[in-house]
């Protein structure tokens, strides 16, 4: 838990320093506040998830992580295809969000299970 807690939050961080990175323009705005914004709940919900109340109160909080980081992964990936800077960092992105989307859905059904 303490090592998803941790990368969580370096996702956070990771995203907000590629953000720092990312022309400044009204359209790359927009998407730099929507993956701020997404990056960011990732880890708030999941630390959220740890202070859970019980078994489905902790799956609805990790829903919301679930969705946040899948968000996220769509942002990067909009970044991708319209960005020519900083391919490796957002593909570094993209495989972390992919990662905690799945590593979140195994952790819903295993709490699914309890109930």
């Amino acid at each position: 838990m303490q090592d998803l807690k941790a990368r969580t939050k370096k996702f956070t961080l990771d995203c907000l320093a590629l953000c720092t990175k990312i022309p400044k323009s009204r359209e790359f705005d927009s998407i730099v506040r929507q993956l701020i914004r997404s990056s960011s709940s990732v880890g708030a919900n999941y630390r959220a998830a740890n202070r859970a109340k019980s078994d489905r109160d902790f799956i609805n909080k990790l829903k919301i992580v679930e969705e946040e980081a899948d968000e996220s992964m769509f942002w990067l990936e909009i970044l991708l295809e319209i960005n020519s800077n900083n391919t490796e960092t957002i593909q570094k992105l993209i495989d972390e969000s992919d990662e905690l989307v799945a590593i979140t859905v195994a952790s819903i059904k295993t709490a699914r299970k309890r109930l």
